[in-house]
């Protein structure tokens, strides 16, 4: 199984390639014998990473991006096209889970008898779904100009969520931006198909990733995944990144506007 292009040697982008499932995706094509362009708001870790790749006979680059900046995006995109002249694959990769941090805390105003959407700022929304809904929308309406001006049948590959369909309490922030995620995969779809541009989406269960530790180290919060996840465990960032290529790949030529859900059996019911 090969990436889809005519060239030997594909050139792939992530946004939020140096953490969890991005960092999983960069590695996995790498070894597949890609070269990838890793786009993070971590200079520290995209270039960590893409030391790491280059150390292991492969290629790779690493663009600091903070992803809510078109300019910022489209740096990203020259320089992949300065360094490589192409881009076959890109993956829309970079997120939050919480605008709030890790070590937010709740203040006075706060009312323990109303919802949390009742009791989170505006400026909280804004900030998630500009990271996570309108990021991924620039990062793909950047790269597939690009595609389209180089005559490059290219491939998107947006990551979603389970939350994109299932309403999490407490995050409806994080659903609304990932449901976002979904609809703009099958808009993009459409739009891109006569270009030979395929766009599709991953809608993965609960993942370790730095996303989840909070679950991973709650026992509550693991309760619940094993409670709605018949195979009984966390999937692995691997996994995702093995459906990406799959969706990059020969083997899936037919699939567009499709979102994939590895999610352990959550949706089986």
């Amino acid at each position: 199984m090969t990436i889809s292009t005519a060239i030997k040697t594909p050139v792939v982008a992530i946004t939020g390639g140096a953490s969890g499932i991005g960092r999983a995706c960069a590695q996995h094509f790498a070894r597949a014998g890609a070269s990838i362009a890793i786009g993070d708001q971590s200079e520290e870790q995209a270039h960590g990473l893409a030391k790491a790749i280059n150390g292991q006979n492969a290629d790779a680059i690493a663009v600091t991006v903070d992803v809510r900046s078109q300019e910022a995006q489209q740096r990203f995109v020259d320089t992949v096209l300065e360094r490589y002249g192409r881009v076959d694959c890109v993956i829309a990769a970079a997120g939050i889970s919480d605008a709030r941090g890790a070590d937010a805390s709740y203040g006075e105003d706060w009312d323990p008898a109303a919802s949390y959407l009742i009791n989170s700022d505006i400026d909280t929304w804004r900030t998630l779904l500009d990271i996570n809904l309108n990021g991924v929308m620039l990062t793909d309406k950047l790269f597939a100009r690009a595609m389209i001006d180089h005559g490059i049948r290219g491939s998107i590959i947006n990551i979603a969520s389970i939350a994109s369909k299932f309403p999490f309490p407490g995050s409806a922030d994080y659903c609304v931006s990932k449901a976002g995620v979904a609809m703009l995969t099958k808009v993009l779809a459409l739009e891109l198909a006569e270009h030979g541009i395929r766009v599709n989406a991953i809608a993965p269960g609960f993942i370790e990733t730095p996303l989840t530790n909070r679950l991973q180290k709650d026992a509550n919060g693991r309760a619940m995944v094993m409670a709605m996840t018949p195979m009984k465990r966390f999937g692995k960032p691997e996994e995702i990144a093995k459906t990406a290529y799959f969706l990059s790949s020969d083997e899936a030529s037919l699939f567009t506007g499709e979102i994939l859900y590895p999610t352990g059996g959550i949706f089986v019911g």
